[in-house]
């Protein structure tokens, strides 16, 4: 075994899949269904908004931001979306005006971060509330529905053998995300942001444009995030995606994806769909309720923030004694 693989085995990404083969493990014992191709689509059918958007939320975490407000972002989309569709504009014009609200409300939040210099932390959760409340106010408590079947099936329908159109989405976007990350110049530009924006300054990185991009990038992707969770559930609710920026959060954490910026990897971050995506299959599997799931995914939210601090403070204290 090479040093490479030993290393990577022993890194966070090594625990993370240790944990992921246990919980499959316990899955296999307990349903003899599980391994079925229709529950193991279902796996991801069931969250793949949340995995769409978390893919995002990654560029935005590296690079020592946060963006509170996707959920109310997708939630906005499908309601400007479905509340043109009941005054009778054609569909693929609402939709293509959701998703150009979706990316105005995140160059919205980047242009405060960036720009006058606010915390994202606070204009995020600004946005939270405020694109929730912009949500309710164009359907109030009416729940629209009655779209095309050709929009419905992009949320419900195979194209792909059992693989529907949101899986499709997920996964060209990983490789989107993957190549920016890991082998391009604005993914050393967002590794660099996140460990210091006075550094990147100096290197000559124009943060404010790539912040700017970054959450105008982070509110289209939620957009058609939320179209695609509108077109599965076939109507559109002004609470829709409700609380969905929890789970979200915690993928990114849950893979290694530092808090404070500067570091993580996609690995990580796929390893943690993975294994949060069958915990909450399992625990369904198990006949848990929503909010025990609720609770245990909270709970790892505060373990993922928590666990690589105490795990990097050990290994630090340890090579201090060897030297």
């Amino acid at each position: 075994m090479t040093a490479a693989v030993q290393g990577r085995l022993m890194s966070w990404e090594g625990l993370l899949l240790a944990i992921l083969v246990v919980i499959v493990a316990v899955n296999i014992g307990y349903s003899p269904y599980y391994l079925g191709v229709e529950n193991i689509v279902n796996l991801f059918q069931l969250s793949i908004e949340k995995i769409i958007v978390a893919l995002i939320m990654t560029l935005i975490i590296i690079s020592g931001e946060i963006d509170l407000s996707v959920a109310s972002i997708m939630g906005l989309a499908a309601c400007v979306m479905a509340w043109m569709f009941q005054i009778g504009v054609p569909l693929p014009l609402g939709i293509l005006a959701a998703i150009a609200i979706g990316a105005l409300c995140g160059a919205f939040n980047g242009f405060w971060v960036a720009y006058v210099g606010l915390p994202s932390l606070a204009v995020t959760l600004a946005g939270l509330i405020g694109f929730r409340g912009a949500a309710r106010i164009l359907l109030e408590d009416r729940a629209i529905g009655g779209y095309p079947a050709w929009f419905n099936g992009l949320g419900q329908q195979p194209i792909f053998g059992p693989l529907t159109f949101s899986i499709i989405v997920f996964a060209v976007l990983l490789i989107v995300v993957g190549i920016t990350l890991h082998g391009s110049a604005l993914g050393r530009y967002i590794y660099v942001m996140g460990n210091g924006v006075e550094a990147a300054r100096y290197s000559g990185v124009n943060v404010k444009r790539v912040k700017l991009l970054l959450f105008a990038a982070s509110g289209a992707v939620s957009a058609i995030a939320g179209l695609l969770y509108a077109a599965r559930l076939g109507s559109v609710r002004g609470d829709m995606a409700f609380g969905f920026e929890l789970d979200i959060i915690t993928i990114v954490l849950l893979g290694g994806v530092s808090i404070f910026g500067g570091s993580g990897s996609l690995l990580g971050v796929g390893l943690s769909i993975f294994l949060i995506l069958n915990l909450r299959n399992g625990m369904g599997l198990a006949n848990i309720t929503g909010n025990t799931q609720t609770s245990v995914i909270g709970a790892l939210l505060i373990l993922s923030v928590l666990v690589p601090n105490i795990v990097q403070l050990t290994l630090k204290r340890l090579k201090g004694r060897e030297t």
